[in-house]
């Protein structure tokens, strides 16, 4: 069992003094009497996420519950921003049934916080790949792009944004998946709410870098996370962060094509998909897709890449119907909490 350890920063101490999950991490008391707090996986600027086991399934298996704080106290601030949570969280669960999207095992709001708990995916970040192998090769990009495309087209497909795609967000799972974590639609609906006297103010959601003009001036689209996966790519094949990157006073763009050696098909995709101006880029997955496929072969990532995580044989590693296993878990698990706290509700009025 994992304990706040010693020598944390201010930062990190404030996480496990301030937060409910935080001040039960480590200990054997439980949160909503089901989840067994373990340890802190990350920190952002609008909430933390803590690995945990939930004690009331057979298996007690991990999951990773998100704390989310939208800093609103007004009733009339937090009634909306618990309206938006419910039906954002909603369009999550629905993404979820997807084998390459973390499910959306439960949701709920305590207080003036709102909590999600996911799937926990084993494997590693694509961030942390790169900091142990060190740069990937033209070959495995390419395929890590792609299979990130399709997986994105789906997403596109739901009318959804991710905001914030990046290496720390997409993980290669231990059964070889490219999985897709941290959408920021919750995150954009909860920010948009605040206490003052009109009750609605903007904020910024996504990584500085990553991130292409028109989402800084707070108009995202589609193409916005074509730009963030191109800005991935880079990092895939140089190992620097974007802000290592000089740029273009006069256009903006990225001056990368002197750090990589790239053949010119793959280097002319590369160019269109980090382009600033929205007007420029590719609009679609589709398009990038299809670029894609007339320069090259498909080979399959699982003999490409040189990632060395061990692959765990569980029955979700076997082809998985539209409906997925994992989903219809997820579904039983959120009508047993609906039916166990409707039970609770009757006895106490009792």
């Amino acid at each position: 069992m994992s304990f706040p350890p010693s020598n944390l920063s201010q930062f990190h101490n404030d996480v496990f003094r301030d937060t409910e999950l935080g001040q039960l991490c480590g200990t054997k008391q439980l949160f909503r009497d089901r989840y067994l707090v373990l340890r802190m996986l990350g920190r952002g600027g609008f909430g933390v996420t803590f690995l945990a086991r939930d004690l009331r399934l057979p298996a007690k298996p991990f999951c990773v519950i998100k704390q989310l704080c939208p800093r609103v106290s007004e009733a009339k601030a937090l009634e909306t921003a618990r309206r938006r949570f419910q039906r954002e969280a909603k369009t999550l669960a629905a993404l979820g049934s997807h084998s390459q999207i973390p499910c959306l095992l439960d949701y709920f709001v305590v207080g003036e916080d709102f909590y999600l708990v996911q799937e926990y995916i084993r494997g590693a970040t694509l961030a942390r790949l790169v900091r142990r192998q060190g740069c990937q090769s033209e070959v495995i990009v390419k395929r890590i792009l792609r299979e990130t495309l399709l997986l994105l087209d789906y997403v596109h497909q739901q009318g959804v944004i991710h905001r914030d795609v990046k290496p720390q967000n997409i993980i290669l799972a231990q059964d070889r998946r490219l999985v897709l974590i941290d959408f920021g639609a919750v995150k954009q609906e909860l920010m948009q709410i605040d206490n003052s006297s009109k009750g609605v103010t903007t904020h910024f959601v996504g990584t500085v870098g990553f991130a292409p003009p028109e989402q800084f001036a707070l108009r995202p689209v589609y193409a916005s996370d074509i730009y963030a996966l191109g800005v991935t790519c880079l990092y895939l094949l140089t190992g620097k962060a974007p802000l290592d990157f000089k740029s273009d006073r006069a256009t903006g763009e990225l001056k990368w094509q002197d750090r990589i050696e790239l053949s010119r098909p793959f280097a002319r995709i590369l160019e269109k998909i980090l382009k600033p101006s929205l007007a420029e880029r590719y609009q679609s997955v589709q398009e990038v897709l299809r670029d894609l496929e007339r320069m090259s072969p498909q080979n399959d990532l699982n003999q490409c890449m040189n990632a060395q995580v061990t692959p765990r044989k569980t029955p979700q590693d076997s082809p998985t119907p539209p409906r997925s296993e994992k989903a219809r878990l997820a579904e039983a698990i959120r009508d047993w909490n609906k039916r166990h706290n409707q039970e609770r509700l009757i006895h106490s009025s009792n």
